[in-house]
């Protein structure tokens, strides 16, 4: 009786790492910094429910023609990447900006506070002002994830001032920042450079 005890026991064990397993990979999969090295193929082959779309555009302020796909357009799920080559085969970035299955492996993700961002890099954060094409992009400041290729990008939830727009670091107090109640409304992650 107790050996039958024991064996039970250990499938149970067995069976709960299982599931564990399962678990992690499903969320796995829907980790930004996995898709690095996936093409095209891997890409439809891996989420052949996405629904994917494909084209060609202007990106970098319009300076740059790029083929893309789209990723569960048009859902909170949706997500951009933009290919280095026309053969889809190296990833050049990827972005979204919803709070759907996406999340990145260094715990930052859509709605993310300011000070949340800056625990996150273990040092306080820049950013840039608002009200064009790289609105509240963050600058790292030699931070932990200075190397990691996230770029990610705050609005503020409040009003702000005209101080707080344009191509500039914006320089503010911390009852300036606080006032602006910032939040990350988009993330992307560049593996071209």
């Amino acid at each position: 009786m107790r050996k039958i005890l024991i064996i039970s026991a250990i499938i149970l064990l067995a069976g709960c790492n299982s599931a564990k397993k399962g678990t992690s990979g499903s969320t796995a999969k829907y980790t930004i910094e996995n898709l690095r090295k996936m093409d095209a193929q891997d890409i439809e082959r891996n989420y052949p429910d996405a629904n994917i779309k494909e084209g060609t555009d202007l990106f970098e302020e319009g300076t740059d023609e790029r083929p893309y796909t789209i990723l569960y357009p048009g859902t909170p799920d949706e997500l951009h990447i933009t290919w280095q080559d026309e053969a889809r085969s190296r990833i050049h970035d990827l972005r979204y900006a919803s709070n759907g299955k996406w999340k990145s492996e260094t715990g930052v993700k859509i709605g993310t506070s300011y000070d949340e961002l800056t625990r996150l890099n273990a040092k306080p954060v820049s950013f840039y002002g608002f009200g064009w094409d790289y609105s509240g992009a963050v600058v790292w400041n030699d931070g932990k994830l200075e190397n990691s290729g996230l770029r990610v990008f705050l609005a503020p939830q409040n009003e702000h001032e005209n101080k707080f727009y344009g191509d500039h670091i914006i320089e503010a107090t911390p009852e300036e920042i606080e006032a602006l109640d910032l939040e990350v409304t988009s993330i992307m992650i560049n593996y071209a450079i």
